[in-house]
């Protein structure tokens, strides 16, 4: 894991060694149709109309990791939910193309 200024890289095998302890809250910012086709397993679609609702139903403690379609998008995002007092963030590098890759068996539909 390699920090950046307000949030962390994480690789998608260092996710996938976290993800059966439920470690991590993933937030998935790719598009609904996409997102409805596969995701990480317990990842939850965030979009700009579910937002607010994320925001007031977060713990802000909670290991959040946030994932796009090549890592590049989920950047700034990260950066943007830990200048909304999310205490430990992370961008998924590789995003899920990546995981999709490394992983098949562990996408959920």
């Amino acid at each position: 894991m390699q920090p950046t200024s307000n949030f962390t890289h994480l690789s998608a095998a260092q996710l996938a060694e976290q993800l059966a302890d439920d470690h991590f809250v993933i937030l998935d910012i790719r598009d609904a149709n996409t997102f409805s086709q596969g995701r990480i397993p317990g990842a939850i679609h965030l979009t700009n109309e579910n937002l607010p609702d994320i925001l007031r139903e977060a713990d802000f403690d909670k290991p959040t990791v946030v994932c796009c379609y090549h890592g590049i998008s989920s950047q700034p995002a990260a950066d943007f939910l830990h200048n909304q007092d999310f205490s430990d963030v992370y961008s998924l590098d590789g995003g899920f193309v990546q995981w999709q890759q490394l992983y098949p068996e562990l996408i959920e539909k």
